[in-house]
């Protein structure tokens, strides 16, 4: 399974330039990179942050713009202005749902936002449920990944997969996982492939944002094998 990176860097490139310089360099391991302006695209375009996220799309990054939906209790109208500010301010040609509903009662919601952002010319529709949603999110097309694991290192280590995961294929889940302890960062690669998630992103980063903090593992620095995993459980 090819190791692929979905990288939510949610620091401004005026605070921390050479992150953002870094992910260019590593392009190639990039699933892709969420633009998070402000919880969203903002309220007019910022030219500090549209100059890096050119020079990823020209790298070949696919560009997810960050949209919260407020667990289906943001208005549709409200959701489909965010994804037209991403459009037009940043070139982003896909979307990351955040706080992404689990309960299959609000399918229809969310189907209307991924077909809203099809419309749009997103080419990829990210869920970040966070946990692992109904399984009838991983059918039908209602998003090209699941984010089915977002939280830090000591929840992650005993987090269960459910067995329903086992039926789809592993470029359909992502495991975002922050507060690693450094001698773990090579560990998550792993653990990610053995849970069947194809995309991960690990990062030392912790406290209310822990996003801001690049990984260390897109340095030369962290290049190797993974670590071998701690454990992985099970649930039915």
């Amino acid at each position: 399974m090819e190791e692929r990176l979905l990288v939510p860097l949610y620091v401004h490139p005026a605070e921390d330039p050479s992150a953002w310089r870094a992910l260019v360099r590593a392009a190639p391991r990039l699933y892709g990179v969420v633009v998070n302006a402000a919880d969203g695209p903002g309220e007019a375009p910022d030219p500090v942050l549209a100059e890096p996220v050119a020079e990823l799309r020209e790298a070949g990054v696919r560009i997810l713009g960050y949209v919260d939906t407020g667990y289906g209790r943001r208005p549709h109208a409200a959701v489909a202005e965010d994804l037209q500010r991403h459009r037009a301010w940043y070139g982003t040609d896909g979307v990351y749902f955040d706080q992404a509903c689990t309960d299959p009662a609000f399918l229809p919601y969310q189907r209307r936002l991924t077909v809203a952002a099809r419309a749009l010319g997103c080419e990829s529709v990210v869920l970040g449920h966070g946990t692992h949603p109904d399984p009838a999110y991983a059918d039908g097309g209602v998003a090209d990944l699941l984010v089915t694991f977002e939280g830090d290192w000591q929840a992650y280590e005993a987090a269960p997969v459910p067995r329903w995961t086992a039926d789809h294929p592993p470029e359909l889940f992502c495991h975002l996982v922050h507060g690693v302890p450094s001698g773990r960062l090579r560990a998550v690669p792993r653990e990610a492939r053995l849970r069947g998630a194809a995309v991960h992103y690990a990062t030392p980063g912790d406290g209310d944002n822990p996003w801001r903090t690049l990984s260390p593992a897109l340095t030369p620095a962290l290049a190797g094998p993974a670590l071998t995993p701690t454990r992985t459980e099970t649930d039915p």
